[in-house]
Order: structure tokens, then C-alpha cells, then sequence
């Protein structure tokens, strides 16, 4: 790792028609993808009674990615297909997995997911390791702060070599706010709200002793639905101790393998300490890319670029990083 340069210079330069941040974020969202096979799927069973739901991509590699999803994602989200896609051509086994209660079924317990549950990240790695001399972990969005502060709490399993997250809130507390107070994304606060505080109701009903209903019906922000649902489920203080508790900047300095942070300089979603070039100075592991252009995991380049262009870095920054030599300069867009 020695003379490599954390804070890269990146070279995704997208057609000028889809340089807005907005317009990225949006396309990205509805434009449809290749759909990766899995070749099998699997229900891991946890101790606390509740369960994961597994898809694997597998032909008999030596290196796994394990794929976690965003905010009210899942193991099917076209942004998880696509990257299993490209990592499965590069030569990678690709295991994604669903959070609890996402993925269309409700899980068994009041509890459900956070933006800081390492917990069933360290679970799920485990429970894949067994056939894998080297792992990496990729995480898009909220997943991405999972993937991240995953990375920072030792001990780190030993066959993970590498980590990547894409678009990643990593600090919550402003990341809320800007969803929040900003009025161009009311668009995106109302879409996430409209599936959780849908879950939450089914929740209040089946757990009336862990979620006030009454509460549940009156929440019109992100604030408000991890003051009175994310907290008290899952030992929060309130929505404020969660964020700080949960966000993977204070966990970064931590990390020990070759970390790439990739967040477009004009992602709506993020604000000003989800860029910590401050870090990307200091520690040798970790690498901060921020292209000017992109949106929020909109970085296809092009309507019909066939693997994005953040799929092709994430491969290469992996390829390197499990390699053992130098990160490369991020590669030329198509």
C-alpha cells in the first residue's frame, strides 16, 4: 500500500445531460438493468429467533462479495443485481442478503434494521466464510455506513480484505437533516416514509407494548420516524443518540483493509462530513473518491452503458486490494 494516494482524483465524466444530481439519482432509480441469476437462495436462521434471507451467485471461486443494500432495499434492487452482475464476470462468488423486514416478508421480532446494524453484517460474514479465503464487503447507501462501520469494529473477520461503499450517509445526523430540510428532496424523504412507517403500522399492531401507534400515525419526517420507531426498537435514547451512535465516520480511522468511499461531489442525499478528505489524508487504508457528477448511486455515464461506471471501479479497487499491490488510479470512463 505504500505511495498510494487516498483522496483519488476521479475520472467518471458523465454525458452533460445527466451531470444534475438530481436527474442522476432519479434515472438511476427507474432505468432497468440487467437482472444477475442467483444460483441458489438460503434462510439463515439467527439465535434471537428471527431469520436473514440469503441469494447467492456461486461458481466455485475462492473470493466472495458479500452485497449489502440501501434504505427500503433488498437483495433484488437493480443496483445489487447490476453489481452482482459485474463481480460474477470479474471472477467473484457474490452473496446478497436482506435485511430484516425487507425484502417482502415481515421478520418475526419488534426489532427490524438500522443504519448502524453491524451486528447481522458480522453474522452474515460469518456464516458464508467457510469456503472463502477472501471476502470483501460492498455496501450502497445506508448500506455503505453498514459495510463501513462494520470495517471499523474489531475484530474484523480475518478472510475480509477489502471494503466499498457507494453513496454512503456516514454521518447520519447531517445526512437527516438534508433529507429532511431540504425541499428538493421531499421527493425522496416522502418515498422512503411511505414503506416505513407502512411496516411500522404492521408493527404497532402486532407489538402494541413497543410502538405507539398514535405516534407511529403522526410521523411526517425522518426525524420523527427514528425518534419514536428506530429508537426505542432497538435501545436508542432517541433519534439524535441513534444517529451519532450509528454513523461509520467516527469507525473509519479504525479500519485495517483497503476502504473505498465513492460519493459523488452532487449527491442530493449527502452533506458536507459524508466527505472526509481530512481522513482520506491521514489513514493509509482509506480511499475517498468523489466524483463531481453522479447523484446518489447514479453513476451509469451513459442511458445505455451496459455495467456502470461505479460497478467497474468497485471491481478494479477489489481486484487490487485482494491482490495485495498498489490502488490504481481510478480507471477511464467509457
Amino acid at each position: 500500500m505504500a505511495g498510494t494516494v487516498p483522496v483519488v482524483d476521479s475520472t467518471f465524466r458523465p454525458p452533460f445531460f445527466l451531470r444534475g444530481g438530481h436527474l442522476a439519482t432519479i434515472l438511476a432509480a427507474v432505468y432497468p438493468r440487467s437482472r444477475a441469476a442467483w444460483t441458489s437462495r438460503e434462510r439463515l436462521e439467527l439465535e434471537d429467533g428471527d431469520f436473514l434471507d440469503l441469494a447467492w451467485r456461486q461458481r466455485g471461486r475462492d473470493r466472495l462479495a458479500v452485497l449489502c443494500h440501501g434504505l427500503e432495499g433488498s437483495l433484488d434492487a437493480p443496483y445489487i443485481r447490476g453489481m452482482a452482475e459485474t463481480l460474477a464476470a470479474g471472477g467473484w462468488d457474490v452473496l446478497a442478503w436482506n435485511y430484516r423486514n425487507c425484502g417482502g416478508e415481515p421478520n418475526r421480532l419488534p426489532r427490524t434494521y438500522h443504519s448502524g446494524e453491524s451486528g447481522d453484517l458480522r453474522t452474515v460474514v460469518a456464516h458464508a466464510s467457510g469456503n472463502y479465503g477472501h471476502l470483501a464487503i460492498v455496501g450502497f447507501s445506508l448500506g455503505g455506513n453498514i459495510a463501513l462501520k462494520y470495517a471499523g469494529e474489531p475484530p474484523l473477520h480475518p478472510a475480509v480484505r477489502a471494503v466499498a461503499a457507494i453513496s454512503a450517509p456516514i454521518d447520519l445526523v447531517s445526512c437527516a437533516r438534508v433529507l429532511d430540510g431540504n425541499r428538493g428532496n421531499r421527493l425522496y424523504q416522502r418515498r422512503f416514509l411511505k414503506t416505513l412507517v407502512g411496516k411500522a403500522l404492521a408493527k404497532a399492531l402486532r407489538f402494541p407494548d413497543k410502538i405507539d401507534l398514535a405516534r407511529v400515525r403522526g410521523i411526517r419526517s425522518i426525524r420523527d420516524f427514528d425518534e419514536f420507531v428506530t429508537a426505542p426498537l432497538h435501545g436508542f435514547a432517541g433519534a439524535d443518540d441513534y444517529w451519532i451512535r450509528s454513523s461509520a465516520l467516527p469507525f473509519i480511522p479504525r479500519i485495517t483493509v483497503p476502504a473505498l468511499l465513492l460519493s459523488a461531489a452532487n449527491d442530493p442525499l449527502l452533506d458536507t462530513p459524508s466527505y472526509p478528505e481530512h481522513l482520506a489524508r491521514e489513514l493509509p487504508h482509506f480511499h475517498l473518491e468523489t466524483p463531481a457528477w453522479g447523484g446518489h448511486l447514479g453513476f451509469s455515464g451513459a442511458p445505455l452503458n451496459r455495467r456502470p461506471w461505479h460497478e467497474r471501479r468497485v471491481l478494479e479497487f477489489l481486484e487490487q486490494a485482494v491482490g495485495g499491490t498498489e490502488i490504481p488510479p481510478p480507471l477511464s470512463p467509457d
